[in-house]
């Protein structure tokens, strides 16, 4: 059955971007009254301008922020710590430390706002979140001697957000040294708390070793700590991770059977553990586990199935087989996205959807999901996720036998997106089109190798090395900067004639430099004896404009220790090729641009 009914349309109610105005009173009251109002009103609209930069951080607008809080500037003066803390937290939000940094020094000036502890942890955390961890150790470092700015006191949230940081990055090393220095203001009596514990699980799995994050279970029950929920969900993606789904499946019924022995509802698995659950279960192919999952959540009236929740369902059935499955749990969502918002989907469910449905040759199923992923979505659909939209469409329409459209619709990607490229999925669809309709009729004018065949050894096309004038690396740019001007890339040799890099025109920066010190290196190189298709497969796929061609009398030796003999450039190649139109009746090589 065929999903054609679409989602209503969405719209957001635009945030309020005035502010109350300070009014001036045409009569005389008494000053005091006056002053006394002046400030209450000062404050309430600080205060909306706090909220206003929370809502306009959750949609990363943060050009938006600045724009507004200069005009708030002109307007109220001198900003308190609260707004500029809050504008901090946009900055590391939206990925732009360095501009957090500057904000959080001029907030440190004797005439600005001020810092405090919540500024210090905010700053903490973006610098984590850059992996600039040795400016934030430093930074609280000087927290714990009492020398920084505001004297902020040494506290649990700024060990637990640059710790929170580190375990988000992977890096344990750094994380356990943070707890050897301060771990001592986050013991809850002789041991850490499960908190603690938690955060190095998380660790453990960011830096590739789950297997260690479910060995930590052993750690926390020997310490006589109490596992909670997140440990549990925790220990569940460690597993999924894993692959141990039969572990993952035992700590959720450990997981029920404790919330039920100690009265402790807060040990129920909640939307996350179901979410991970299904995840694992859909690489495992384990269709009646998903299933059984799925019943569970709905038998529980008091969990709410958020739309994460809904695509790990729809992903884990399509895994699994079960279209119908995925189908029907789709419509549930398209049913219940009129009143409930916040169910509206991504595009990442559209998407999962369609790749079966075009490996099956659905046409007409994939065009309707084409047409109402832009209008019917939430969020950014960014070009590669349009762009792939496309792809599939034209996949669709050749698995259904519809040459014809898939042919139009192959004209229109390239209309739209201005080529395509051939490692990808689309591309391996159109060069299943391009065999079909022959280099006469096709759609991208490929140039073709008369005089080449790609078996052939290099050694046979290449210009010698020393037609190429190579430079010495101890020359300086300044007496030889005018070679430049006509040779975009010129090799380099050391004092016994090996070539050592290459030096492209656009590295040329600095004058009083030597050219060892600006070339690239190593440079591309293969043997003499490589085919010559093999080398220009490198040219246009790695963007080599030009690659070294050795001679190593030994086969062990590296390209610094053979002879350079040769080379060949992009500009080689461009004289050997030729359209379609003019090399027919020959017999051709294809050149793919």
């Amino acid at each position: 059955m065929l999903l054609t009914h679409a989602f209503s349309s969405f719209h957001i109610k635009p945030l309020r971007s005035s502010y109350i105005p300070i009014s001036s009173c045409s009569s005389s009251p008494p000053t005091r009254r006056r002053l006394l109002k002046t400030t209450t009103t000062r404050k309430s609209n600080l205060k909306i301008l706090t909220s206003r930069i929370v809502q306009l951080t959750r949609r990363k607008q943060l050009r938006q922020i600045l724009n507004e809080i200069e005009v708030a500037k002109k307007r109220f003066g001198k900003l308190n710590t609260i707004v500029m803390n809050a504008v901090m937290e946009a900055c590391v939000r939206c990925g732009d430390i360095d501009l957090a940094v500057r904000i959080f020094e001029e907030m440190k000036c004797p005439e600005a706002c001020g810092v405090d502890t919540v500024t210090y942890g905010t700053l903490l955390k973006g610098l984590g979140k850059a992996r600039r961890f040795d400016e934030a150790f430093r930074l609280l470092e000087s927290v714990e001697k009492g020398t920084a700015v505001g004297s902020p006191k040494l506290s649990a949230p700024l060990v637990f957000g640059l710790l929170n940081a580190l375990a988000e990055a992977g890096d344990l090393r750094r994380a356990n040294g943070l707890l050897a220095c301060y771990g001592f203001v986050l013991r809850e009596g002789e041991h850490f708390s499960v908190s603690v514990y938690n955060l190095l699980m998380k660790g453990h799995i960011n830096s590739g070793c789950p297997d260690a994050a479910i060995n930590m279970l052993n750690e926390i029950l020997h310490q006589g700590i109490m596992p909670d929920r997140l440990t549990y969900n925790t220990l569940i993606l460690a597993c999924v991770q894993s692959e141990k789904l039969d572990v993952a499946m035992q700590l959720f019924a450990e997981m029920k059977e404790k919330a039920e022995k100690f009265f402790r509802d807060d040990l129920f698995p909640d939307i996350v553990t179901y979410t991970t659950l299904l995840k694992g279960c859909g690489q495992a192919n384990d269709l009646v586990s998903v299933m059984q999952i799925v019943l569970e959540m709905k038998y529980r009236s008091e969990l709410y199935i958020d739309r994460t929740a809904y695509t790990a369902t729809v992903d884990a059935l399509l895994k699994c087989g079960s279209f119908k499955g995925a189908l029907c749990i789709f419509g549930e969502i398209q049913k219940q996205v009129g009143l409930k918002r916040e169910l509206r989907p991504k595009p990442h469910l559209y998407l999962s959807i369609m790749r079966p449905f075009a490996f099956r040759g659905d046409y007409h199923l994939v065009k309707n999901l084409h047409k109402r992923i832009l209008p019917d979505t939430t969020g950014t659909i960014l070009p590669v996720a349009q762009e792939e939209a496309d792809h599939l469409l034209m996949e669709a329409a050749l698995n259904a036998g519809q040459v014809d459209v898939a042919i139009k619709t192959l004209t229109y990607i390239v209309s739209r997106w201005k080529g395509i490229s051939w490692t990808s999925h689309g591309g391996m669809v159109a060069s299943r089109i391009e065999a079909l309709l022959g280099f006469s009729a096709s759609l991208f004018n490929p140039f073709l190798l008369p005089q080449v065949s790609p078996s052939e050894p290099v050694e046979g096309f290449m210009i010698p090395f020393e037609a190429t004038r190579p430079l010495q690396g101890t020359v300086k740019l300044k007496n030889v900067v005018m070679r430049f001007f006509n040779d975009a890339v010129v090799p380099i040799v050391d004092e016994w004639g090996s070539c050592t890099g290459l030096l492209h025109r656009k590295d040329c920066n600095q004058l009083d430099a030597s050219l060892s010190t600006m070339m690239r290196s190593p440079p591309p190189s293969v043997m003499a004896s490589t085919s010559v298709g093999h080398v220009i497969d490198l040219i246009l796929e790695k963007g080599y404009p030009m690659v070294i061609i050795v001679n190593c009398t030994d086969v062990y030796a590296t390209s610094y220790g053979c002879r350079a003999v040769g080379v060949f450039t992009l500009e080689q190649l461009k004289r050997l090729i030729k359209p379609v139109s003019e090399g027919k009746g020959t017999d051709l090589s294809l050149c793919r641009r």
